[in-house]
């Protein structure tokens, strides 16, 4: 009995030291390369295996449901392979160069993992050049919608990248006052993979930057166009006088029969109170979410519409002020064009095509 349980011990004690050894980490997870079925990346402190064709989309069990995990991996090349305990990489330094597959320690004491070369970015920032890193090799923040984004509001962009994104913005222009306004438009930056939900926001957040300056303008700034804003042949009329309707909020919120079809869809009484879009902060980004899921401008669809079954940026230009496009105002594409693509960056996802309409 002696030499069988001695026998049982000694089979026991040969698994359980190799499943400590968790693998090598493979290549980091690269955001603008293209992965096909087969494929293996690194991240988050995890080995991964791409299903099928896949772009722009972090490795994660949620999405496209395209990741397979394979599991935790020990740190990657040239850094954690014998870390067993918990993290000893340096601090993370602001403007000091990094190279795809560093790791530093941030100043909230997690660490971060670079995904693409950067001249040192803020992690929790610039997601497009770091992701988490979970020294235990058990994933740390899952993909997704959360790497260094989304938070406890739900939405894709985080509080601080929202900052990044608009660092001379009017302070009437909350963040909480927009994830207040999205609890009315469920579908907006919540539809697709979570590439084509952050491209979402990505897009809105853009084209309210372009028409507000960086959201620093809460009201139109050409003051002299402001009595042209009243349709009297509307039944209703302009009952809070004829220079009322004026440009305000994010999407610049025009003329009486929007202030009306606004206030109509929003439950809220913008006909007689055009003033509360510039006075408060939810209900300001309500009308431009209403317009974003409801204007169809010249488009023939709305731009969420556009930016959830891709057809890309340019068709939402053409939706909000189809004017600039086919060569109307080059300069203006252009603007909303670059701020798009500055975004998208922060946010680490790829733009897509039809940029320019």
């Amino acid at each position: 009995m002696l030499a069988v349980l001695t026998l049982g011990v000694a089979g026991a004690v040969a698994p359980m030291a190799m499943s400590q050894a968790a693998a090598a980490c493979v290549t980091p997870y690269n955001n603008s390369a293209v992965y096909t079925g087969g494929m293996t990346a690194s991240y988050n402190g995890r080995n991964w295996t791409a299903k099928w064709w896949t772009q722009g989309e972090a490795p994660s069990t949620g999405g496209s449901n395209v990741w397979q995990d394979n599991g935790g991996c020990d740190g990657n090349s040239g850094g954690g392979g014998g870390n067993t305990g918990g993290c000893n990489y340096p601090n993370w330094v602001a403007q000091q160069p990094y190279s795809t597959g560093a790791i530093v320690r941030y100043t909230n004491g997690q660490y971060y993992q670079a995904t693409h070369d950067n001249p040192g970015y803020d992690p929790v920032i610039s997601t497009w050049y770091w992701s988490p890193y979970s020294c235990s090799g058990g994933g740390g923040n899952n993909g997704g919608g959360n790497n260094g984004g989304g938070g406890t509001s739900g939405f894709v962009v985080s509080e601080a990248q929202f900052n990044s994104m608009f660092p001379g913005r009017n302070g009437f222009y909350t963040y909480a006052g927009l994830t207040d306004a999205m609890k009315k438009f469920p579908t907006f930056a919540t539809s697709g993979s979570d590439t084509v939900k952050k491209q979402e926001a990505a897009a809105f957040l853009a084209n309210v930057s372009h028409e507000t300056g960086g959201l620093v303008y809460i009201d139109e700034i050409n003051q002299a166009n402001w009595p042209h804003y009243c349709d009297t042949s509307q039944s209703y009329g302009c009952p809070a006088g004829q220079s009322a309707y004026h440009g305000r909020g994010p999407i610049q919120l025009s003329w009486n029969f929007n202030y009306y079809a606004a206030g109509n869809a929003l439950g809220i009484d913008l006909l007689r109170n055009p003033n509360l879009v510039a006075t408060n902060s939810s209900i300001s980004w309500q009308t431009g979410l209403w317009y974003w899921n409801t204007g169809t401008g010249a488009a023939g669809m709305t731009s969420h519409t556009a930016m959830v079954n891709g057809s890309g940026f340019g068709t939402t230009i053409r939706a909000i002020n189809s004017i600039e496009c086919n060569g109307g105002n080059s300069g203006q594409v252009a603007s909303r064009v670059s701020l798009y693509t500055r975004f998208a960056g922060i946010l680490g996802v790829p733009t897509g095509g039809n940029l320019y309409c």
